[in-house]
């Protein structure tokens, strides 16, 4: 049977609104959990650049859209104002506002910029060295893992710690900082290696977390994988054509990505919104 836009408009929406009360349970769980994963990423909205912000672990995901990619954008999702746990992210500047949580950089992103440096500079032995330092410190964490310990010594992580010093240092050695120009104001432009140097150095704690807190995950995987649909979605559709059209869609996402990590398929979590079973998903009334 045929059926009109407006009429599946008016399906999505009803469904849209009916998973409101389960949207504020997600955030509100993530809010109390000692971990999260976060990311963004932009689309297309009635011709305007927006951008979708995620936070989410292994058991909820919660997406929403904003025009701001930076603090305030984060800022709107209404979990991280008042989180005071462990945030895993990319290293965006922004994240770096909010002072009550733990920072932990995803180390996929920094071998991937390592490799780019050593493919790219070969004069550059710094970058596979730390890259290599890097895979050490993850085998080290796997392999007490997998012997089922807690924690590495402080003995070793200490010993990974000022190897990782050696390795920035010989990092500024191989690229020193020009001196500045007369009659030219502001700061000396840095360049990528320089100031990817610069960053490993000021967040050394955050990079090095994953060794020290072995909960801690190595990459950012997770808010990465929850954060794919969208890039299909524009790539398929081109764009929404409207705020509220994308506000619905992060909402029912955000849903039934929940209900998967949760055990159940995308078919009956959608049946249990329109039945009035949410709370099914999660085991729990609200």
């Amino acid at each position: 049977m045929p059926l009109s836009t407006g009429t599946i408009k008016n399906i999505v929406s009803r469904c849209a609104e009916k998973v409101k009360p389960a949207l504020e349970l997600i955030r509100q769980k993530l809010s109390e959990t000692p971990l999260v994963h976060c990311d963004e990423t932009g689309t297309n909205i009635d011709g305007k650049l927006h951008w979708v912000h995620n936070v989410s672990n292994g058991s909820y995901t919660y997406m929403t859209v904003s025009k701001k990619r930076g603090y305030e954008g984060i800022k709107s999702t209404g979990v991280l104002p008042d989180y005071h746990g462990i945030i895993v992210h990319d290293c965006w500047t922004s994240y770096w506002k909010f002072n009550d949580v733990t920072h932990s950089v995803c180390c996929a992103h920094l071998l991937r910029e390592l490799n780019g440096i050593a493919e790219n500079h070969p004069e550059q032995a710094w970058a596979r060295k730390f890259k290599e330092h890097l895979l050490r410190m993850k085998r080290a964490k796997d392999k007490a893992i997998a012997a089922g310990k807690d924690y590495l010594s402080v003995f070793t992580i200490q010993k990974y710690k000022r190897e990782y010093d050696v390795i920035i240092k010989e990092a500024y050695a191989q690229n020193p900082i020009a001196e500045p120009v007369r009659k030219k104001r502001g700061r000396v432009k840095r360049g990528k290696i320089l100031a990817l140097i610069d960053r490993l150095k000021k967040h050394k704690g955050a990079v090095c977390l994953f060794l020290e807190k072995l909960g801690v995950p190595f990459d950012n995987n997770q808010a990465e994988r929850d954060i794919r649909n969208i890039k299909t979605k524009t790539k398929v559709c081109g764009c929404f054509r409207s705020r509220t059209g994308a506000e619905e869609y992060m909402g029912l996402m955000s849903f039934v990505s929940t209900a998967r990590k949760n055990g159940f398929d995308s078919y009956h979590a959608v049946k249990m919104v329109l039945s009035g079973q949410i709370n099914q998903v999660f085991g729990m009334g609200y």
